[in-house]
């Protein structure tokens, strides 16, 4: 997926196969949604070799949720990059940490985190027998954490930015805009799906991303801009 992945199992009963089968998941989503792998099944749309009869239920629904979220966000979020071609990363990432997240609740497995690129789908407890930590990174010194918050069980956390990957997020209703007065946005909700497919949409919106956020039911946010200037949603200081 062009990202670290790491996942860790702190149940007794944890097992190698178990981290296998979940990164056998990635490798199939990477395989499927890829815009650089020209096999996979999105470059095959974009080049028209694969018509929508044939699409597989998988990209089905993530075009799905896709739409879903154009409509929930007042088209901030849209998956027609700047090349006219379809790319839905800005959602696949979330979508697949969570399904993978499920994968190791099917298995029997209470305890654990899922983690692709900085986001993350935590379950139960860590190690300590506490709830998961998580450091938001300093945009301007990736070493530095500026907060730490911590998760309850079942909760995601997704950060949009440019500050690790440079400019790959565009605002779809300018697409020429430079998206330079917000540098971080971080959003905690009910699953990293969610989480993930929001902090995309409130970055593009830069500086009323925050506010977006904070009219969500259900979600906190924390953004920092280019002078190093944090805002946060009313209710995100519950996670410290």
């Amino acid at each position: 997926m062009g990202m670290p992945i790491t996942v860790e199992i702190c149940d007794a009963s944890a097992a190698q196969d178990a981290i296998d089968k979940v990164f056998e998941y990635f490798t199939y989503v990477d395989e499927t949604f890829s815009t650089f792998k020209p096999k996979s099944e999105i470059s095959k749309i974009n080049n028209g070799s694969l018509s929508p009869e044939n699409y597989s239920a998988d990209v089905k629904e993530v075009f799905s949720l896709c739409d879903k979220t154009k409509q929930e966000t007042n088209d901030y979020f849209d998956i027609v990059n700047n090349k006219g071609l379809l790319d839905p990363s800005g959602l696949v990432k979330g979508w697949a940490i969570f399904n993978a997240a499920k994968l190791l609740k099917n298995m029997g497995y209470e305890n654990f985190f899922v983690e692709a690129g900085g986001d993350i789908q935590v379950s139960g407890l860590n190690e300590e027998g506490k709830p998961w930590a998580v450091g938001i990174r300093n945009p301007f010194n990736v070493k530095e954490i500026v907060k730490t918050v911590h998760l309850k069980n079942g909760e995601g956390i997704a950060t949009s930015g440019s500050y690790e990957r440079g400019t790959h997020i565009y605002n779809p209703k300018d697409r020429s805009m430079n998206l330079a007065e917000i540098v971080s946005l971080t959003v905690i909700g009910e699953n990293i799906y969610e989480a993930d497919r929001f902090a995309t949409a409130a970055f593009a919106m830069q500086r009323d991303g925050i506010h977006f956020i904070e009219k969500l039911n259900g979600f906190e946010g924390y953004s920092i801009d280019n002078k190093g200037i944090a805002t946060m949603t009313s209710g995100f200081e519950t996670y410290a």
